[in-house]
């Protein structure tokens, strides 16, 4: 798993990259031109996600994925999610759900929520070629009493997923969580779906078992621990996307030392109505905030050559310029650990929707001003969705 984590952490900020240009370039062409080909923009658009899916769940099984864990109601979030996992399945197959009506806070990434169910999901799906049932149930559990190895009472949410499939041998059930581990055929699976499941459940705080009888099926239970001390934070999201549109053109500054890249998120932005300026490293983006130009976002990578990288200049910037907002984008990188929590980070590769829904869930920043210090913009308020 280590060896793995280095590795995937070597290539993922390169290969994400690619990516980035790959589908964004494909998305600039669906808008520019009235394709003549558009099996082949599709095409590329597929092979994009795919490696996008790829890398995401080797960092999530590693444990190197950046994660942007709310506390969500899990009951409430897996009911809306019944149509994407029935359409994650056939139409032979039954997909029943036992989930209560009282509220279970956990603290969760979302989509990384999302994408572990449909995983188990789909595997599910394949051991049960001729139909049957897939069940979903969610019920309250104690550490001690469920999940092992924490001799103390805490409380957490198990998420029972079970198929009335195959099953799977003892000699193979301990290899389940392994990457590229399938009792697939070749080209019918990567292997990484249940690693993403390991990794997903291991770093939101909980873990996830396998039981399993050939010829009876298998249950795949998730652990996540409760936190229902803490507010959801669903409601405010929702709130913050129903706010009104700026009317006012707006300027965002990205910093990124690849210039394909750059062109790629700057063609995003422009298309969701923004202007943009583009410098190549955190120290030419400070000169031209130093130089009173008007800025109302900065977009930064965090790997970048030079004496400061993006936590760098997002440091600099709140620390000269506390009224101008600064975002982080990034394919993977270990300094993403040393950002605040209170900085967004925005994962690579991205297009046109998943911007714009970050740049909706940016908190706009408090309107302070300190005597001395020049502002980069005289907006005080976030930018948002034109």
């Amino acid at each position: 798993m280590e060896a793995i984590g280095k590795l995937t952490g070597g290539i993922a900020h390169d290969f994400n990259n690619l990516l980035m240009i790959i589908g964004g370039s494909a998305q600039i062409f669906t808008r520019l031109l009235d394709p003549k080909l558009p099996k082949a923009i599709e095409a590329i658009q597929t092979a994009a996600k795919r490696g996008e899916s790829l890398t995401r769940q080797l960092l999530t099984f590693s444990r190197h994925q950046h994660l942007s864990p709310t506390v969500v109601d899990l009951n409430a979030s897996i009911k809306n999610m019944r149509t994407m996992i029935e359409s994650s399945l056939r139409g032979n197959i039954v997909y029943n759900e036992n989930v209560g009506e009282g509220v279970a806070s956990v603290k969760v990434d979302l989509a990384e929520l999302e994408l572990a169910i449909v995983n188990i999901a789909v595997n599910a799906r394949d051991a049960m070629p001729s139909g049957g049932t897939f069940t979903l149930s969610v019920h309250a559990v104690t550490a001690n009493q469920e999940t092992g190895g924490d001799r103390r009472a805490k409380a957490f949410f198990a998420i029972a997923l079970s198929d009335t499939g195959t099953g799977i041998p003892p000699n193979l059930l301990s290899k389940m969580f392994d990457p590229f581990f399938t009792t697939k055929e070749v080209g019918k699976g990567t292997g990484l779906g249940l690693s993403q499941v390991y990794g997903f459940a291991h770093q939101a705080g909980g873990t996830v078992t396998a039981d399993s009888k050939v010829g009876q099926g298998t249950t795949i239970t998730i652990y996540l621990p409760s936190c229902a001390d803490e507010q959801i934070t669903s409601k405010e999201l929702a709130a913050a996307r129903a706010r009104s549109r700026q009317p006012q053109r707006q300027t965002v500054l990205i910093v990124d030392d690849s210039p394909e890249v750059a062109d790629v998120t700057s063609s995003l932005f422009e298309h969701l109505g923004y202007d943009t300026i583009y410098r190549d490293s955190a120290e030419a983006a400070l000169k031209l905030l130093e130089a009173g130009t008007k800025i109302d976002l900065v977009f930064s990578d965090i790997v970048m050559p030079g004496t400061i990288d993006g936590v760098g200049l997002a440091r600099e910037v709140r620390s000269r310029y506390p009224g101008l907002p600064i975002a982080l984008t990034t394919g993977y990188s270990d300094a993403a650990k040393a950002a605040p929590p209170s900085l967004k980070i925005l994962r690579k590769p991205f297009d046109t929707e998943a911007l714009r829904d970050f740049i909706h869930d940016l908190a706009p920043p408090r309107p302070t001003r300190s005597s001395g210090t020049p502002m980069a913009s005289s907006t005080t308020e976030a930018v948002r969705r034109n």
